[in-house]
């Protein structure tokens, strides 16, 4: 039986690297640019900076929900392409794509109606200047949240195909656009946030538009079908079976974060500014991380629909293993290079020592668990066990994370590197949860695969 499955795998080492190495430049990208953003708004003060930063957080909420539903489609047309069911891929891609935006239109008008009641539930009191840089900033990235709906459905089902170099186009065309547009906009024009929001936009708006036309092709393995679009319920609803637990989940999680945030919002600008930095830095250590996480959607789910049991724990071994190697490279090189990093930024002394301590905590402890809390979960989800890892991390979130945070950030005194601390401690419980997931087994009965003999 051994023998069989490793002379057929699904994925071999090339089909691997054509589908993780775009995925990891292109990570690289979205988070140097996110880099570059901070640094670039910098000059504008650290008002400007925390007003990024906060919002920032929120958008992050909505994103993460909208990439969850994006996960759901792609686990459904992951599954058809492995159990060679080519036409209800398709039709799956589609419902996919119009779904999303959908909803997502719904949201961003809800968003722009209760923008200022939004920012002061979520921040309470903070700042006047940098409540002002907050509004500006959100109001414009409200606009782009359909656009990146319509990027996000269609990036997922490139990656489901296999195919990440199509993306990996269009975000370096997405990034160029907006590197280019952030110099105009913050030295150039003056413009302040405004000038880092409105070339998101255009981005965003250009990627979208590209990927979308260029999932027509009848001759990709999963396209767009042209002609009116009428819901088809039973496809709705496997996506939304995938898209609402962990969209809830990521929801959650991004909720728990931004409350957090909103404890930090207190303790002042210097506090949200170190906070806003360290977040863009720690982005750097878990990329190859991300990547992982986006190809074992499209690897195990491939698997679960062919009914290999055998190649769901190979590859889940695999890119796991692979993911604790990278992450720990990376990471080590951050904390050598990390005060000459900072330098970067041209922040005051005090902000600086803070981002030096809240990336130390961030990247040290990343490289031992990072991968099993945030990886191993994208197993699970191919697998159709969402309702588990939904239920793990909203415990963990509200427990540990937020609560923590007041323990350690409020009531001990500790501020930001509190909060920080209390973050580790839930990252401590997910990889205990997840990977006695994996280790019991349960997971098998979810996606139907028959339990493996002695």
């Amino acid at each position: 039986m051994r023998q069989t499955v490793t002379e057929n795998r699904l994925f071999s080492k090339k089909d691997l690297r054509k589908l993780i190495i775009p995925l990891i430049l292109e990570q690289t990208l979205a988070i140097t640019v996110g880099m570059a953003d901070t640094m670039m708004i910098s000059s504008a003060g650290e008002a400007a900076v925390s007003g990024v930063s906060l919002v920032d957080m929120f958008n992050n909420l909505i994103i993460s929900v909208l990439a969850a539903l994006a996960t759901g489609g792609a686990v459904v047309t992951s599954q058809c392409i492995g159990a060679g069911r080519r036409e209800e891929a398709c039709r799956s891609a589609r419902q996919l794509v119009f779904t999303e935006a959908a909803i997502t239109i719904g949201i961003s008008v809800l968003v722009l109606l209760f923008h200022r009641q939004i920012l002061g539930l979520f921040f309470g009191q903070i700042e006047a200047d940098v409540m002002q840089n907050a509004i500006i900033y959100l109001i414009i990235s409200v606009f782009s949240f359909p656009l990146l709906a319509v990027y996000d459905s269609c990036a997922a089902l490139y990656r489901s195909m296999g195919n990440a170099q199509i993306t990996l186009k269009i975000s370096l065309l997405m990034n160029v656009i907006n590197v280019v547009g952030n110099a105009i906009g913050v030295y150039v024009l003056k413009l302040g946030v405004a000038g880092v929001a409105i070339p998101s936009l255009v981005s965003r708006g250009v990627a979208g538009v590209v990927l979308f036309t260029l999932l027509h092709n009848p001759d990709n393995l999963v396209f767009l079908t042209r002609g009116k679009f009428k819901v088809d319920a039973t496809i709705v609803k496997r996506i939304l079976f995938i898209g609402i637990p962990s969209g809830i989940e990521n929801g959650i999680f991004q909720l728990g974060r931004v409350l957090v945030v909103s404890i930090i919002a207190a303790f002042g600008t210097s506090q949200i500014a170190a906070n806003g930095v360290a977040n863009s830095l720690d982005s750097m250590g878990c990329i190859v991380g991300q990547a992982m996480s986006l190809a074992m959607i499209t690897v195990i789910g491939r698997c679960v629909g062919a009914g290999e049991e055998g190649q769901v724990r190979y590859y889940t071994k695999k890119l796991l293993g692979e993911t604790y190697f990278y992450t720990a490279v990376i990471n080590s090189i951050i904390l050598l290079l990390l005060p000459w990093i900072l330098q970067i930024y041209g922040l005051g002394e005090e902000t600086t020592r803070l981002s030096y301590i809240l990336v130390m905590i961030h990247d040290g402890m990343a490289i031992f668990l990072w991968p099993a809390s945030f990886v191993l979960p994208n197993m699970l989800r191919a697998c159709n066990d969402v309702k588990y890892t939904m239920v793990v991390s909203i415990f963990s979130m509200i427990t540990f994370r937020i609560g923590f945070s007041y323990v350690f950030g409020v009531h001990m005194g500790w501020m930001a590197v509190g909060v920080w601390a209390a973050m580790v401690i839930d990252w401590v419980f997910r990889v205990l949860c997840f990977v006695g997931r994996y280790l019991a087994g349960t997971w098998r009965k979810k996606c139907g695969l028959v339990a493996p003999t002695a």
